[in-house]
């Protein structure tokens, strides 16, 4: 009955966006993949918290609707599972605070380095410059241009 963490909620609030838009769009497939995936994370945090494994549970219903129902009982609900409020998913959990940004140095990956998505480009070049690898590839030559494509990429030319 403990609150469940943001990573917990995350990957809970991403698998039922996910989920939602498979069955519009009947990819059921990749629906159950969807809950596969979050299951094995959840059980990898070793998350046992009735607020994550709950809403969990009401989405895996319409595709295993019998095994979500005698688990939703050994849960110590009364009432069946199919008479429960379908989760939705909230974006809050969902926003990223950082992006890591694979840097490239004359068109070829060398390195991944975290930034904060409200980080300016002038602090994401400061950085850059202090990179040891990118410090590394660059050697004696001088930097020509960083270039920035906000949450994709980062450009050294050399």
């Amino acid at each position: 009955n403990s609150e469940p963490n943001n990573s917990e909620l995350k990957i809970l609030h991403k698998a039922i966006k996910k989920i939602d838009e498979d069955i519009n769009n009947l990819s059921l497939n990749t629906s159950v993949s969807a809950l596969m995936i979050s299951v094995n994370k959840l059980t990898k945090l070793k998350c046992d918290k009735r607020k994550i494994l709950e809403p969990l549970l009401i989405v895996l219903s319409p595709f295993a609707p019998h095994i979500s129902e005698e688990l939703w009982e050994k849960m110590g609900n009364k009432k069946s599972i199919s008479s429960s409020k379908y989760p939705t998913f909230n974006k809050h959990y969902l926003e990223e605070e950082s992006y890591e940004y694979p840097i490239m140095i004359n068109g070829k990956l060398r390195t991944k380095q975290f930034f904060l998505n409200n980080a300016s480009k002038k602090e994401i070049e400061k950085k850059i410059l202090k990179n040891k690898v990118v410090i590394k590839w660059a050697g004696n030559k001088e930097i020509k241009k960083i270039i920035i494509v906000n949450n994709k990429i980062i450009n050294v030319v050399v």
